[in-house]
């Protein structure tokens, strides 16, 4: 080998040195933007299924709630139907004090602002958690996406390193890119798969 040819040698070893740097730069980048996405994806599951569960939590309250409302109208719509035979003034003072209270309690039982429990709350309450619930979800699924590119674009882009293809570098950065707009879009426009039918 001449000298000229030993010059070439090393130029284009210093070359693809300089190139795999720049593609070993890449997967770094690509490993921190997958890192984040997977951290954002294990934070929206687990608010998914905490509201999942608050919400379900809330709807078995809003069930027993009603359930004892039910019961409580029930025993007054009896107590009238009581009240209107009875004759002994006594006897009718004490159902009719009875029917009252009844009624004051299942109307209680619908609507109580102060502590939220009525039923009227309960079911806003688990609504809220539900629409949350969703949100999250939504995202979520925006950062699976986002994570398997980032994986995909990390293999394209370890493929450039061993087989010198300039092209698996580019669509590795394409990828990223693609990634990126994924985690951005669950950040900040989590409905987008769903207008996109995506999922």
């Amino acid at each position: 080998m001449g000298a000229h040819e030993s010059m070439e040698h090393a130029e284009h070893a210093e070359h693809a040195s300089g190139s795999n740097k720049n593609i070993a730069l890449l997967i770094a980048v690509i490993a921190l933007c997958l890192a984040l996405s997977e951290m954002l994806g294990k934070g929206a599951q687990t608010e998914s299924i905490s509201k999942n569960v608050e919400a379900a939590n809330l709807w078995a309250f809003f069930q027993a709630k009603s359930i004892r409302r039910t019961q409580i109208q029930t025993a007054a719509e009896q107590g009238k139907l009581t009240l209107g035979a009875t004759t002994d003034e006594t006897a009718k003072a004490a159902l009719a004090k009875q029917i009252d209270t009844w009624e004051k309690t299942a109307a209680r039982y619908r609507n109580e602002p102060e502590t939220g429990e009525g039923t009227e709350q309960l079911a806003k309450r688990a609504k809220e958690a539900e629409a949350v619930r969703n949100v999250a979800t939504d995202k979520y699924h925006h950062y699976e996406y986002a994570s398997a590119m980032f994986q995909i674009a990390i293999v394209l882009a370890s493929a450039t390193i061993i087989t010198g293809m300039v092209w698996l570098a580019w669509a590795s950065g394409l990828l990223m890119l693609l990634g990126i707009g994924m985690t951005w879009a669950g950040l900040f426009w989590p409905h987008l798969l769903h207008a996109l039918h995506l999922h």
